[in-house]
């Protein structure tokens, strides 16, 4: 038993939890963080946001290296694939940056508690690990545990053979044919990496399009390309069983809409079909804190739970399940906790799908738009129009700014491109200061730069681009 208190425990590693730990400690406060796995960082650095674009990149170089470079005057031949060095750099960068954040521990104090917490009641916290059970005290908790991912019923994970975006990070090989369940930001991502490496990938998706949470538009030219790059697409699909065997993979597929069932084979198959809150042993309904239908912890505008001095934060709260998110929200949580304010605004949390091209988008969709009933126009502008764009060879792609029709106000922003994922941060900021598009298209953009497409599509809410 431990008596050791502090001002602040924060129980998670991850991108919310170590930001709030570090905020709260250049606060001034006494800080502990629980985190049970092996480093921190969490599911993003750990088997997730960090690995995955390390992937992205390296299998990108692999394929612009094997078929893209001849028509930039850049002859090769002989391009091997070393998928062994690919796996070992890519965890390289991973544990640089979860090393990273280690030595931020240090530089501030933080006490790293190594173990997995679980709320004890009257402000303590009790660790378990390695068969020790220690109770710290706190005047204030954060819960910080993120998400996992969600199962499909009757589909046992194996990470091998069936596996989650963890086991689709670290196959020893490139497998012949992949079936990804789900055509979300996941799903998209991994099939696009091994498809870049030579698998064969199927995308099954049980709604109607892919990328359902991002604008409809972006939906539908996002498959086109990533079609024509040669993922294959059955929307409108649902599995319902998968048995893995030594000879692979056989799933049991079916229209959503209901029909005849067909089985299809694969060498791997992915789950990414969304994520699950992590409160499993967290001892939260024990300690009185209330959970919404989904199983989220709910918290007020200042991520109090229903138990006075306990603060819930990122995946386990609503809200889009991203680490940025979750790193705001880390770092107003501890300066709510000082005395401070602070709010987050949730029209303004970007979203970004890194394939290549990316789509990136912020703030309101027109379908949003048109079941609200609000009066809008579209300005819009291909990036294959683009200077920047043109000496590059990456053509593919828009951008399209929504603005209220009365105000001329920023509503939504998407983009489909190369750099779509940088391009959207100069929106977001547009659309915190409440920038109207009229604003953004006066605002000097420099050239030659993929920017200047944001400019051109400004201009184009008022019907008057200059370069279409």
């Amino acid at each position: 038993m431990s008596d050791q208190s502090f001002d602040v425990i924060v129980i998670g590693g991850g991108p919310g939890g170590y930001i709030a730990a570090i905020r709260a400690a250049q606060l001034g406060m006494t800080v502990a963080c629980v985190e049970k796995r092996g480093a921190l960082g969490g599911t993003c650095l750990n088997v997730g946001c960090i690995p995955s674009k390390a992937l992205l990149h390296s299998s990108h170089l692999f394929e612009q290296t094997k078929a893209g470079l001849a028509n930039q005057g850049v002859k090769v031949s002989g391009v091997e694939l070393d998928l062994a060095t690919m796996l070992v750099r890519k965890d390289k960068v991973v544990t640089d940056l979860t090393k990273g954040v280690e030595f931020l521990f240090k530089k501030h104090k933080i006490t790293w508690l190594k173990g997995a917490g679980r709320l004890a009641g009257n402000g303590k916290v009790e660790v378990k690990s390695d068969g020790k059970n220690d109770t710290y005290t706190a005047k204030n908790i954060i819960i910080a545990t993120g998400s996992e991912s969600t199962p499909l019923p009757g589909i046992a994970i194996d990470e091998q053979k069936i596996v989650t975006s963890t086991g689709a990070l670290a196959l020893p090989k490139v497998p012949g044919h992949l079936v990804v369940i789900g055509a979300g930001f996941i799903g998209l991502e991994m099939g696009s990496v091994w498809r870049r490496l030579g698998a064969k990938v199927t995308v099954i998706e049980f709604l109607d399009r892919i990328l359902p949470t991002m604008d409809g538009e972006v939906g539908r030219e996002m498959q086109k390309i990533l079609t024509k790059q040669g993922l294959a697409f059955r929307l409108g699909t649902k599995v319902t069983g998968a048995k893995a065997s030594a000879n692979g993979v056989e799933l049991t597929v079916e229209p959503a809409k209901g029909g005849a069932a067909e089985k299809l084979s694969a060498d791997v198959v992915l789950v990414s079909v969304g994520r699950l809150p992590n409160t499993e042993g967290l001892g939260a309904k024990e300690a009185g804190i209330k959970l919404d239908n989904r199983g989220r912890i709910e918290v007020d505008g200042s991520f109090r739970t229903s138990v006075p001095g306990i603060y819930a934060i990122g995946d386990v709260i609503a809200g889009p399940m991203l680490a940025h998110k979750a790193m705001d929200e880390g770092e107003i949580v501890a300066e709510i906790i000082a005395g401070q304010s602070g709010h987050m605004n949730y029209d303004t949390v970007p979203g970004i799908v890194y394939t290549h091209p990316e789509a990136a988008s912020v703030g309101k969709t027109e379908e949003e738009l048109k079941a609200a009933g609000v009066n809008y126009r579209a300005g819009k502008f291909p990036m294959s129009v683009n200077s920047r764009s043109r000496c590059t060879g990456d053509l593919e792609g828009f951008v399209k700014i929504l603005a209220d029709a009365k105000t001329d106000r920023v509503l939504g922003v998407h983009i489909i491109g190369a750099q779509a994922g940088t391009m959207i941060a100069e929106l977001v900021l547009a659309m915190e200061f409440g920038a109207s598009a009229e604003d953004v298209a006066r605002t000097c953009h420099g050239h030659p730069t993929e920017s200047e497409a944001v400019k051109e599509a400004a201009l184009a809410v008022a019907g008057r681009t200059l370069h279409l």
